[in-house]
């Protein structure tokens, strides 16, 4: 008989398991069949144990097979003649034509599958990919503004050497776009200015779905999931708002926009050509003044239910809810540094000094910076951090004056606001 050193500890935990049960129906606390059903074996294989531990004790308990070559084992010298064959002679044919050939030209009659599984662990078949696994695809939203696609695709829209972004949102009820423009990189402040138009047209949404880029969501190890607490600028600007975000794991969770973008690859280009556009002011405006409205016609959905989710924005200012904040705290003589330029504060009628005061530093996407403590407004300024007069600042707040993306831009700032960062 074996040593028991021979046996791995969870077959010596197995059979002690199962001593432990037999000693159990052997005092009659359980009946025989309860012991079978405890150990998950039949009443035929309980018998057999019964005797095993009749006649040998504990050791009768253990597998008598481990160790002893298996009777279906191929010879050792069969599987270097079939590695070899395979080297030397049927390199270039398939696995399908190479096992026809083992039992028709040297009769040896092996399974398809050891003859795949011994090639390839020889190296001299790769391995061949996974199956994936069965999707279904998922039912649309049944309302407009229960869920909202937010994505990018790089491409030469203008049919040259030059490689920009399409950003679009369109929504998962109807397939409408609701946004599309074309910038020289997607980024944080070009997914700003696209969910503030919206917010401003169409009114606040349920969810975003997007992709796991860095201005949406923070990643702490690559390919794995997101850190839902560690919020990026947009999803600051979404939760003020009250819209959850969504994140994708993968291009095919994306396959209604993935699928929206083969149409637009397949036909902006043209699009552009045709209507001579060579420039991102011009396409722009082509977008916004003339395709938009086709492709809708052209590729939008009625949704399954009537009604909309969107909801009135009753936010006083989107301004300062899609900027980009940074938090500071106010020098002894009341100012605050901001990427290499210095703010003043002015005087404030409600308290002496802010010196030592956490404050909220605001970039906003046309440039322009303000300062606020609370619910104070401490100061609004210009890209080079000189005070605004209170006119400007007042056409500034109510969108009259240089607004920061209006409804309908003919211009994109990302450039300057990229080059400010």
């Amino acid at each position: 008989m074996r040593s028991m050193d021979f046996y791995p500890k969870a077959a010596m935990e197995r059979a002690m398991k199962v001593q432990e049960v037999i000693l159990r129906a052997m005092a009659k606390k359980i009946t025989w069949w309860q012991a079978a059903e405890i150990i998950g074996i039949s009443d035929r294989h309980m018998r057999r144990w019964r005797e095993r531990y009749e006649e040998f004790g504990f050791r009768g308990l253990f597998d008598r097979r481990r160790g002893k070559p298996s009777p279906k084992k191929v010879p050792l010298a069969v599987v270097e003649r079939v590695l070899g064959l395979y080297r030397d002679q049927y390199f270039d044919l398939n696995l399908r034509h190479f096992h026809e050939k083992l039992a028709s030209q040297h009769q040896i009659g092996l399974s398809y599958s050891w003859v795949k599984g011994v090639l390839q662990g020889g190296g001299l078949v790769a391995r061949g990919r996974k199956r994936g696994v069965h999707r279904k695809r998922r039912p649309r939203r049944p309302l407009p503004g229960m869920l909202l696609h937010i994505d990018g695709s790089r491409h030469r829209w203008f049919q040259d050497q030059r490689w920009y972004d399409l950003l679009v949102i369109l929504d998962d009820a109807t397939s409408e776009i609701y946004y599309a423009q074309l910038v020289e990189e997607e980024s944080t402040l070009t997914a700003m200015a696209a969910l503030q138009e919206v917010v401003q047209r169409k009114g606040v949404f349920c969810a975003l779905y997007s992709d796991r880029g860095s201005h949406f969501w923070l990643t702490p190890k690559a390919g794995e999931a997101v850190d839902p607490h560690r919020l990026t600028q947009v999803g600051r600007a979404l939760r003020e708002l009250g819209i959850s975000m969504i994140p994708a794991y993968s291009p095919q969770a994306r396959g209604r926009s993935e699928r929206n973008f083969g149409t637009w690859q397949g036909r902006l280009p043209q699009e552009l050509r045709l209507a001579r556009c060579t420039t991102l002011e011009q396409a722009n405006r082509f977008l916004r003044e003339h395709y938009i409205a086709e492709f809708n016609r052209r590729f939008q959905v009625a949704a399954a239910e009537r009604g909309s989710a969107f909801v009135p924005c009753r936010h006083r200012d989107l301004r300062r809810v899609f900027s980009l904040q940074f938090e500071r705290t106010v020098n002894r003589d009341n100012t605050i540094s901001l990427q290499n330029l210095t703010l003043q504060i002015e005087r404030v009628k409600w308290r002496g000094t802010l010196a030592g005061c956490t404050v909220t530093a605001h970039q906003h996407l046309d440039g322009t910076l303000s300062l606020t403590y609370g619910p104070h407004c401490l100061g609004r300024y210009d890209a080079a951090g000189v005070p605004l007069t209170a006119q400007a600042s007042t056409e500034l707040s109510r969108g009259r004056g240089t607004a920061p993306f209006p409804c309908n831009p003919i211009p994109h700032p990302t450039q300057t606001a990229r080059a400010q960062l």
